[in-house]
């Protein structure tokens, strides 16, 4: 095998199919990359429960497949100058990689123990614009589950239905929901979940400028992501997800509306009393046109304080700090609009909602003086 590529486009194909290899394994062979060299070179990574593989503009001279480290590889052209980088495996599998007037001998492993990636068979496909596609994952992802007693909320669920695209991740705390209409949906409904790891990935994968277009492709057991030259595969995650309509309530008695761009920084400030040993709740309380934020720990306490347009009678509510954090910073906009649901309705989840009403993303989050009830 040889061949020649410009350092940065090489870097950034390793950096790319190392997100798929395994870091500590008892499999040698799953710490390294494939090298698989033909009109192009394509690298690919593979945990048996992940595999990238991605394509990068080469010269190849000389084609054929080794296994390289994927640490080792990456620490070395991460160093070299910026240039060309020449890579050449002797029948013995020696390799020599220069650039400038550097030069490495490794020793590579044959491709043939390196686990292929399984073959997707998707009746059908689902195109969308990349940008999208990335704001939808970013605003569901961070409420995915890290519990393995529920497997099926350790991943986001796609449901496809009249060519709107939904995507819901549930925590038992917290709720988040994205929905989207797509120009080209396939016309049968559908729906599937990813694993929450594979979707971060992918998301950092993805580009959020330009008119990208990446393929979803969900096959029975696994599904295929076609990003440009970069395709994921992973394994669907079975079993039965939350009905997350009966946790979301159809009416609200009360809505507010807040500048994100002040609220972040009033609750950033009033949260660092809060850590792993004090995790006591910010109360937020409403009162006419302010709202008014508290924080009391054993170290000692804060106050911060954020305007908000709409009328609300006096209403206390306790939060975890976190979990408000992390969906006001996935909101796109500049404005969120809070929603209490109506005190004389019985709600499976007694608690108060914020949606960022033009992207229609929805975030539930467990008040902690209300209820303890879990999803």
């Amino acid at each position: 095998m040889k061949f020649s590529c410009e350092k940065s486009a090489f870097l950034d194909a390793i950096s790319i199919a190392s997100r798929a290899v395994s870091t500590k394994s008892t499999i040698a062979i799953l710490e390294g990359l494939r090298l698989t060299a033909t009109d192009t070179l394509t690298l690919s990574g593979y945990d048996l429960s992940m595999g990238i593989r991605t394509q990068v503009d080469a010269d190849v001279l000389e084609p054929g497949e080794i296994v390289l480290s994927a640490k080792l590889l990456g620490d070395i052209v991460r160093k070299l100058p910026n240039d060309v980088v020449y890579v050449e495996t002797d029948d013995k599998l020696l390799t020599t990689i220069k650039c400038g007037r550097s030069v490495f001998n490794l020793v590579a492993s044959a491709s043939d123990d390196f686990p292929a990636m399984p073959e997707v068979n998707a009746a059908c496909e689902i195109p969308m614009h990349e940008k999208v596609l990335k704001s939808m994952i970013n605003q569901t992802v961070f409420a995915v589950s890290d519990n393995q007693a529920k497997p099926i909320h350790t991943g986001c669920l796609f449901q496809l239905t009249d060519g709107k695209l939904t995507v819901v991740a549930v925590d038992g705390f917290r709720l988040s929901i994205r929905r989207e209409m797509l120009e080209n949906a396939p016309a049968e409904d559908m729906k599937f979940v990813v694993p929450g790891t594979a979707l971060r990935e992918i998301e950092r994968i993805l580009h959020e400028d330009g008119d990208s277009v990446a393929t979803v492709c969900p096959g029975e057991k696994h599904i295929l992501f076609a990003l440009g030259k970069t395709t994921l595969v992973c394994r669907l995650i079975d079993g039965e997800f939350l009905n997350y309509n009966a946790a979301i309530p159809a009416s609200f008695e009360y809505t507010v509306t807040a500048d994100t761009r002040e609220l972040i920084p009033c609750l950033e400030r009033v949260s660092l009393l809060v850590s792993e040993k004090l995790k006591n709740p910010v109360r937020i309380t409403f009162d006419a046109s302010v709202m008014k934020m508290t924080c009391i720990t054993a170290v000692g306490k804060s106050y911060d304080e954020c305007a908000i347009n709409g009328s609300v009678d006096p209403l206390e509510i306790g939060f975890n700090s976190r979990y408000l954090l992390d969906a006001l910073r996935a909101c796109s906009d500049d404005t969120i609009q809070r929603y209490h649901p109506d005190r004389g309705r019985k709600v499976h989840l007694p608690r108060p909602a914020c949606e960022v009403e033009s992207r229609c993303v929805r975030f539930r989050f467990r008040a902690s003086l209300l209820s303890s009830m879990h999803f």
